[in-house]
């Protein structure tokens, strides 16, 4: 036997085995280690209320229950299925659990996201394309209904690009992933568009004569597909919440995550899209489909920060095939497969690492939680609370009712310029009148928030508690309630 021909007959144990299992471990490790970070988001409170309150009441809410400048408005939870996953959490293990299982996910992801890379790809184009995502993504790691979708993002892109790749029939066997992707999360359109690339590539791959053929093949599979997103508890409601958060308008404007791209100072992502220009510069050749892809999630990363994900996750895996071809792809057979050793040594580090990590002692980051400013000021006796957005998801967790949290579906574009506009001063008459439009009795606002200032100066208002985190006025002479 050469020695090529050993070389080929170990490879696929030594990197293509063992490295999805060294990525999702390695993933997961960094993710427990810096635990609080997934805990950086507001939303991350509020989706474990909601949770808890589907839980008590075995039924969904079918209108607003959290506000109070919106309740009983129409709404519905497009994300229940999430919820009801990071509350079961937090009851068994508190904010690590909530860290185990985001993180959980996240790792899954990655752990997946390299084994279908390297259907096509050498291990070291891999890993480049593996540090690569984890930059794009590393913003977004948040204890979110989005991080548990990425394990079947990924694996429903990588089962229609086979398709693609091989030229096979349509991926029956990935269908029930939508069932529980349209129940997680409320981004399910994404799964449905994915199918036209799949399409328009089997088309181009025939002759005139087969195109009958080749949408005859599809078409039950596509039918399939919206029949899997619309089973859920609100029907087909949930395919339409991407298109309701985009009509929000030019309130997106002051959501951090729905802004365009920031090029103002060098980040990850300018130096990835560099670096992507410089390697397509190289000679590599896109086939029309493919490059059609990429160029629209890079479209949508650009428009929207918070699309880096999409550009992160699935853009490697239209991509691994082409840059296969071009910089040598992967040796040895079609699949390779991790010995049973392998497999429970890695299960028996990530029991290890998961029960390090719930004996920690984790919470989410103070910015976001006004607790001091809550207990010391009474706010829950203090009548309607005029809050900060990013305290929305505390005060939703705590029990009193919001003027303001990151449910923007709810609350809609309109009423989201004016809260932004009234609290920047843009509008110092409408501020004054959303008080009493409203009976505000209270305010929850942050340090740098331009109306606080103006509060301290206006005579019915009195501030009786600050610190980092918060400041609180209360209305004079206004009744409790």
């Amino acid at each position: 036997m050469t020695d090529q021909v050993v070389h080929s007959a170990v490879q696929p144990f030594s990197a293509r085995a063992a490295l999805p299992w060294a990525v999702g471990l390695g993933v997961y490790a960094l993710l427990l280690v810096v635990g609080p970070w997934l805990l950086g988001d507001p939303d991350s409170y509020s989706h474990i209320e909601v949770g808890r309150w589907i839980i008590a009441h075995g039924a969904l809410p079918e209108s607003d229950l959290f506000s109070f400048s919106r309740h009983g408005a129409p709404w519905i939870t497009f994300e229940w299925l999430s919820e009801v996953i990071y509350a079961g959490a937090y009851a068994l293990a508190g904010w690590p659990g909530v860290v185990v299982v985001a993180a959980a996910a996240i790792a899954l992801a990655f752990g997946l996201f390299t084994h279908f890379l390297l259907r096509e790809l050498s291990p070291a184009l891999t890993v480049l394309m593996v540090i690569a995502a984890i930059i794009l993504l590393a913003p977004h790691m948040l204890a979110r209904p989005h991080v548990l979708v990425l394990p079947v993002m990924v694996t429903w892109a990588a089962a229609l690009v086979r398709c693609m790749d091989r030229g096979g029939p349509p991926p029956y066997w990935a269908l029930p992933l939508l069932v529980l992707w349209t129940n997680l999360h409320g981004s399910v359109v994404l799964a449905l568009g994915l199918i036209g690339p799949a399409v328009l590539e089997a088309l181009l791959r025939e002759g005139r004569s087969e195109w009958p053929r080749v949408l005859l093949r599809w078409l039950p599979f596509s039918a399939l597909a919206l029949v899997a997103s619309c089973l859920t508890p609100h029907g087909p409601e949930p395919l339409l919440m991407p298109l309701t958060t985009l009509g929000l308008g030019s309130a997106l404007a002051w959501i951090g995550e729905w802004r365009p791209q920031d090029f103002s100072h060098v980040g990850g992502f300018e130096l990835l899209l560099l670096g992507g220009i410089f390697a397509l510069a190289r000679g590599v050749t896109l086939p029309v489909v493919r490059a059609l892809v990429v160029i629209g999630l890079l479209h949508f990363a650009l428009a929207q920060v918070r699309n880096a994900d999409l550009l992160a996750m699935l853009a490697p895996l239209y991509l691994a095939a082409p840059l296969g071809r071009r910089f040598g792809g992967r040796i040895g057979g079609d699949e390779a497969l991790a010995s049973r050793g392998l497999n429970l040594a890695a299960f028996g580090v990530l029991i290890a690492m998961s029960g390090a990590a719930l004996a920690r002692d984790l919470r989410p980051a103070p910015v976001i939680t006004p607790q001091a400013a809550v207990a010391q000021a009474d706010l829950a006796k203090a009548g309607r609370v005029l809050n900060d957005y990013s305290f929305g998801g505390y005060l939703v967790f705590a029990g009193i009712p919001t003027f303001i949290d990151g449910r923007g579906e709810l609350y809609g574009g309109p009423f989201i310029d004016r809260y932004n506009r009234a609290l920047a001063l843009v509008d110092l008459p409408d501020f004054l009148k959303l008080l009493d439009d409203y009976d505000i009795g209270a305010t929850l606002l942050s340090p740098r928030t331009p109306a606080v200032a103006m509060l301290d100066r206006m005579p019915q208002w009195q501030r009786v508690y600050s610190d980092d985190v918060a400041v609180v006025h209360k209305r004079r002479n206004t009744p409790q309630r």
